[in-house]
């Protein structure tokens, strides 16, 4: 496999136990990742999608992270995700979106 140019991860609420209990997933974080995925393709970006388990900042769910650019996203819908790809392709953060964790 060869290493992607990004890795995008987007938090699933999932707890130590296996339970999905937080603002993320109470936010359709997992239909999130399927248009986040989606888009991918259709922009024939080289990136890698990973849903995570709890990212502990629920105040600012659903969040998403950008490796290795460390761009971390917070309050994420499926316009956040357009704004956040158009900047990916420029090489630059989606400002609207990003937070420091």
């Amino acid at each position: 496999m060869q290493k992607p140019e990004h890795h995008i991860f987007v938090c699933s609420s999932f707890r130590v136990n296996g339970d999905a209990k937080g603002v993320c997933q109470k936010k359709d974080s997992t239909t999130l990742i399927q248009y986040l995925e989606s888009e991918i393709t259709d922009r024939g970006l080289d990136a890698l999608v990973s849903s995570t388990g709890c990212m502990n900042l629920c105040n600012n769910g659903p969040v998403m992270m950008v490796y290795p650019d460390n761009y971390w996203y917070g309050n994420v819908d499926e316009e956040a995700i357009d704004e956040i790809l158009d900047a990916l392709e420029d090489g630059k953060p989606a400002e609207d979106y990003i937070f420091v964790s």
